[in-house]
Protein backbone atom coordinates (compact mmCIF):
# COMPACT_ATOMS: atom_id res chain seq x y z
CA UNK A 1 0.00 0.00 0.00
CA UNK A 2 1.65 3.07 -0.82
CA UNK A 3 -0.10 6.26 0.55
CA UNK A 4 0.25 9.67 -0.95
CA UNK A 5 -0.26 13.21 0.31
CA UNK A 6 -2.02 14.60 -2.85
CA UNK A 7 -5.43 13.61 -4.19
CA UNK A 8 -6.78 13.59 -7.55
CA UNK A 9 -7.97 17.13 -8.69
CA UNK A 10 -5.90 18.85 -6.16
CA UNK A 11 -4.10 22.09 -7.64
CA UNK A 12 -0.03 21.30 -7.60
CA UNK A 13 3.11 22.99 -9.13
CA UNK A 14 5.66 21.26 -10.79
CA UNK A 15 8.82 21.92 -9.00
CA UNK A 16 11.74 20.26 -10.80
CA UNK A 17 12.19 19.63 -14.69
CA UNK A 18 11.67 21.54 -17.88
CA UNK A 19 7.80 22.94 -16.63
CA UNK A 20 9.25 23.89 -13.16
CA UNK A 21 6.81 26.60 -12.28
CA UNK A 22 3.91 25.15 -14.15
CA UNK A 23 0.05 24.82 -12.23
CA UNK A 24 -2.11 22.93 -12.71
CA UNK A 25 -4.73 20.12 -11.65
CA UNK A 26 -3.73 16.32 -10.66
CA UNK A 27 -5.76 14.58 -13.40
CA UNK A 28 -4.42 10.97 -11.97
CA UNK A 29 -1.99 9.49 -9.13
CA UNK A 30 -0.10 5.81 -10.62
CA UNK A 31 2.24 3.19 -9.51
CA UNK A 32 5.64 2.99 -11.76
CA UNK A 33 6.19 -0.52 -11.26
CA UNK A 34 8.46 -1.56 -13.70
CA UNK A 35 11.71 -0.18 -11.29
CA UNK A 36 13.44 -1.87 -7.91
CA UNK A 37 11.59 0.64 -5.86
CA UNK A 38 8.33 1.27 -6.87
CA UNK A 39 7.08 4.99 -7.28
CA UNK A 40 4.62 7.32 -6.91
CA UNK A 41 3.80 9.25 -10.25
CA UNK A 42 1.03 12.16 -11.19
CA UNK A 43 0.06 13.50 -14.44
CA UNK A 44 -0.67 16.89 -14.02
CA UNK A 45 -3.24 19.29 -16.25
CA UNK A 46 -1.02 20.71 -18.64
CA UNK A 47 2.49 19.46 -17.69
CA UNK A 48 4.75 17.08 -18.82
CA UNK A 49 3.62 16.95 -23.40
CA UNK A 50 4.64 14.22 -24.51
CA UNK A 51 4.21 13.40 -28.73
CA UNK A 52 2.77 10.03 -29.57
CA UNK A 53 2.43 8.49 -33.25
CA UNK A 54 -0.50 7.18 -33.68
CA UNK A 55 -2.31 4.85 -36.09
CA UNK A 56 -5.52 5.24 -37.54
CA UNK A 57 -7.90 2.82 -36.39
CA UNK A 58 -11.02 2.98 -38.04
CA UNK A 59 -13.18 0.37 -36.06
CA UNK A 60 -12.81 2.48 -32.96
CA UNK A 61 -12.77 5.62 -35.65
CA UNK A 62 -9.71 7.32 -34.00
CA UNK A 63 -7.61 9.08 -35.99
CA UNK A 64 -4.38 8.58 -36.89
CA UNK A 65 -1.37 11.40 -36.75
CA UNK A 66 0.51 13.35 -34.02
CA UNK A 67 -1.36 13.30 -30.82
CA UNK A 68 -0.13 14.86 -27.73
CA UNK A 69 -0.87 14.31 -24.24
CA UNK A 70 0.12 14.73 -20.72
CA UNK A 71 2.92 12.02 -19.03
CA UNK A 72 3.63 11.06 -15.73
CA UNK A 73 5.82 13.37 -13.59
CA UNK A 74 7.27 11.64 -10.49
CA UNK A 75 5.70 12.77 -7.35
CA UNK A 76 8.70 14.14 -5.65
CA UNK A 77 8.70 16.61 -8.64
CA UNK A 78 5.27 18.32 -7.41
CA UNK A 79 4.03 20.33 -4.96
CA UNK A 80 0.64 20.91 -3.19
CA UNK A 81 -0.83 24.59 -4.26
CA UNK A 82 -1.22 26.70 -1.57
CA UNK A 83 -4.55 29.37 -1.88
CA UNK A 84 -4.15 31.37 0.18
CA UNK A 85 -0.44 32.52 -0.24
CA UNK A 86 0.26 31.05 -3.88
CA UNK A 87 2.85 29.54 -3.51
CA UNK A 88 4.30 25.10 -3.33
CA UNK A 89 3.72 24.16 0.23
CA UNK A 90 4.23 20.83 2.29
CA UNK A 91 1.55 18.83 2.65
CA UNK A 92 0.81 17.35 6.83
CA UNK A 93 -1.73 15.53 8.88
CA UNK A 94 -3.67 16.91 11.82
CA UNK A 95 -6.31 15.12 13.81
CA UNK A 96 -9.45 17.44 14.28
CA UNK A 97 -12.90 16.28 15.98
CA UNK A 98 -11.81 12.65 15.27
CA UNK A 99 -11.05 13.26 11.89
CA UNK A 100 -7.57 13.02 9.93
CA UNK A 101 -7.50 16.32 8.12
CA UNK A 102 -4.32 16.91 5.07
CA UNK A 103 -3.32 20.68 6.28
CA UNK A 104 -0.92 23.45 4.82
CA UNK A 105 2.17 23.06 6.73
CA UNK A 106 3.29 26.41 6.14
CA UNK A 107 0.00 28.36 7.89
CA UNK A 108 -1.66 25.08 9.35
CA UNK A 109 -4.84 25.09 7.38
CA UNK A 110 -7.08 22.32 6.52
CA UNK A 111 -6.33 21.86 2.95
CA UNK A 112 -9.87 20.34 1.81
CA UNK A 113 -11.48 22.91 3.65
Amino acid sequence: MHKSKLKKGDSVVVTAGKDKGREGQVLAITLKKHCRVPRLQVIVEGANFIKRHTKANPSQEKPGGIVEKEAPLDISNVAILNKVTGKADRVGFKILDGQKVRIYKSTGEVVDA
